[in-house]
């Protein structure tokens, strides 16, 4: 009996170190396909902007900090710069997080945490492949994918600053009306001012002018003589 409970602890030991992860852990490489999200740098720079409204709004009379926090705000600008916009891709490690800040573990964990909570951020906990041969661990835990977002109570405090509002209706018919306007204008000019309309009374648009004009008085001479031409022709 007393072999069998040594063979038994025996081999607890390597088979937690066959799985050395945190639970939900996710094959890196596997995963980020469904997760990250193509983006842009004004995308991310008014979530960030978001962050910062939030923050203020939800700071309560004398404290120090709001909802998120000061490092929150650091991370997600830090984030901002950091995401691959073509394809969304941002996966820094803790350590990285914590050498870009100047700001320990515990205030990197619990600022991710604050972004997490309030929809300002997402991730996907990863493992990957150590490479061993044999005995010891198989796979190790690798840096999380991470993921920024604008939560709606974010964008409502961020006003107008978050969605362009739609023209009204009015306005639209007005510029249309003034661009047909404006249109019938410029068509009823001569070639030498429809060209200072549209180039601008300058150098360059005067000598364009000056250019349409003796085009336009040499194609009007040429059309005074050409009839006079074919009078000779029929007489001869």
């Amino acid at each position: 009996m007393f072999e069998q409970i040594g063979a038994v602890l025996e081999r607890a030991p390597a088979d937690r170190e066959r799985t050395p992860v945190r639970r939900q852990s996710r094959a890196r490489g596997r995963c980020e396909g469904v997760f990250w999200r193509r983006t842009n740098r004004q995308d991310v720079r008014t979530i960030v902007l978001a962050a910062r409204r939030y923050e203020l709004a939800g700071r309560q009379p004398g404290a120090r900090n709001g909802p998120l926090g000061g490092v929150a705000i650091e991370l997600l600008e830090l984030f901002a710069n950091l995401v691959d916009f073509r394809t969304g891709r941002l996966e820094p490690s803790i350590d990285t997080l914590m050498l870009k800040l100047r700001r320990s573990r515990d205030a990197i964990v619990r600022a991710l945490k604050h972004l997490r909570a309030h929809g300002f951020l997402d991730w996907l906990r990863r493992y990957e492949l150590t490479g061993n041969e044999g005995r010891g661990p198989q796979v190790k835990q690798a840096s999380n994918a991470y993921r920024m977002s604008l939560p709606d109570c974010a964008r409502q405090i961020l006003g107008r600053w978050g969605m362009t509002p739609p023209v009204p209706d009015d306005r639209v018919q007005a510029e249309a009306e003034r661009a047909a306007s404006i249109e019938a204008h410029r068509t009823s000019l001569d070639i030498e001012a429809r060209t200072l309309f549209d180039v601008g009374d300058n150098p360059l648009g005067q000598a364009l002018a000056r250019l349409g004009k003796a085009i336009n008085l040499r194609e009007s001479a040429r059309q005074t003589e050409s009839p006079s031409g074919s009078i000779n022709n029929r007489k001869e």
